[in-house]
């Protein structure tokens, strides 16, 4: 066993797979266990009572997270013309139109969101069996579907993340570095629950939220007490 497998052992023993843990005392814990040498992800998963194959419980939105991620987002955006010189203004790090879009299509992908202007949508759709399946495609529920490329990269930039409810019922989310401060771990962690509750389905029958699971890149799932 290595080093990283010593300590990810290390990190199980200390904790009770069985116990749900208030967020505070998660957020505390996930910290301590971070076992790699790099700072690590975090990451949040929450089961919830939907059906994801009924269109009005396909549960997706957006969420400023207010302490950012501690990730650098590298932002592509499809425009032309005064919307292109617009994106490159405010940081976008490549933009363009037909030459991306044939990078793309020969397997380039060196960026993480993709913002495109209305009328580039034509062409962007043609890259949908790409950037589908990799929840890059722009959408305007996510607002990367927009001509005001400004605000939309800033709110990349500036900690918004993008969310949907997986084939399981699960959505995930990035709330961090395992480098943060706890409490702003947690103001994150609040601010993606409450955005999730308010997304709650009117035709979702039952209990909505049923788990709540924390977790750095390499360490344990730590299960939270679900919010009062």
């Amino acid at each position: 066993m290595g080093k990283l497998g010593k300590k990810l052992k290390n990190a199980y023993s200390q904790m009770n797979k069985e116990t749900l843990y208030p967020v505070e005392e998660s957020v505390s814990l996930l910290k301590k266990l971070a076992p790699a040498k790099f700072d690590e992800s975090v990451d949040v998963a929450v089961n919830l009572g939907v059906d994801p194959r009924k269109a009005d419980q396909n549960v997706r939105g957006t969420v400023m997270l207010p302490q950012g991620t501690g990730k650098t987002v590298r932002i592509l955006v499809f425009a032309k013309g005064e919307k292109e010189a617009e994106a490159k203004e405010a940081g976008a790090d490549y933009v363009g139109a037909d030459e991306l879009a044939e990078k793309i299509q020969g397997g380039w992908l060196d960026f993480d969101k993709v913002i495109a202007t209305p009328d580039m949508m034509g062409l962007v759709g043609k890259l949908g069996k790409v950037l589908g399946p990799r929840g890059l495609m722009p959408n305007p529920k996510t607002n990367t579907v927009t001509f005001d490329v400004k605000k939309a990269i800033e709110s990349l930039k500036g900690g918004m993340v993008d969310f949907r409810v997986d084939k399981t019922g699960i959505v995930h989310s990035l709330i961090g570095k395992a480098s943060f401060k706890e409490e702003d771990l947690l103001e994150n962690y609040k601010a993606f629950i409450d955005s999730v509750i308010r997304l709650k389905p009117s035709s979702s029958k039952g209990k909505y939220i049923r788990k709540i699971t924390i977790s750095s890149t390499m360490g344990p799932g730590i299960v939270c007490e679900l919010p009062k």
